[in-house]
């Protein structure tokens, strides 16, 4: 089958859905129906992939037992991350919303299997992280599905790792690398949340880009 060619009006969505890409913490409580889960998540398996090793491993939290222990977990790690902060920045960081754990009904663990049988360990003798870095790239692709649907997807980070594995009882060798909510966003933005709550700003392009 030939190639689809992509004409400039393609080319302008995508950069329309790459610039409306956002990292959602304020959710409807809405259902999101299992069926676009689950093609959201073929999709992400689209991505491209260290030695085609496919390392991704998903885990859809849906038991509320689980969902709360990972609310005390965040609960936690929050509280120490604020410890960090002084002053006008703590006032700030308190502010913040920086999770949707409560609102999204969708809740997704994403591990990494450090040692996949596929693949057979092709482009990562030298560099192993790749496996990692092959995960993310799945992440990201589930990203920009969501926000084609209309969902939106945030990633907690702020969470201790360690219990992560049996808490959701997956294989005590698999790498913790995102906790994700999905949802339908409760209103779509231009701009980044903490851009807009004065946070942090962009960087412009040029700052970015070097030269040898």
């Amino acid at each position: 089958m030939p190639a689809p060619a992509f004409d400039a009006g393609f080319r302008n969505t995508l950069a329309e859905l790459l610039h409306w890409r956002r990292d959602v913490r304020h959710f409807l409580t809405d259902p999101v129906d299992a069926a676009l889960v689950q093609r959201l998540l073929r999709q992400a398996m689209r991505a491209p992939s260290v030695g085609l090793s496919q390392p991704w491993r998903w885990v859809l939290v849906e038991q509320p037992a689980r969902r709360q222990a990972v609310e005390a977990n965040f609960a936690a790690a929050n509280a120490a991350a604020a410890a960090r902060y002084q002053g006008e920045q703590a006032t700030r960081y308190a502010a913040l919303k920086l999770e949707g754990l409560r609102q999204a009904p969708v809740h997704l663990a994403v591990f990494a299997d450090p040692d996949p049988g596929t693949g057979h360990g092709l482009g990562r003798q030298t560099m192993p992280g790749t496996l990692i870095w092959s995960v993310v790239m799945a992440i990201h692709t589930l990203w920009l599905a969501a926000r084609a649907e209309g969902l939106g997807l945030g990633w907690v980070s702020i969470l201790d790792p360690a219990p992560l594995n049996s808490l959701l009882d997956v294989p005590p060798h698999w790498t913790p690398i995102a906790y994700l909510c999905l949802g339908w966003p409760e209103r779509a933005s231009e701009s980044p949340l903490l851009e807009e709550a004065g946070w942090e700003q962009r960087s412009p392009v040029e700052g970015l880009v070097f030269r040898r």
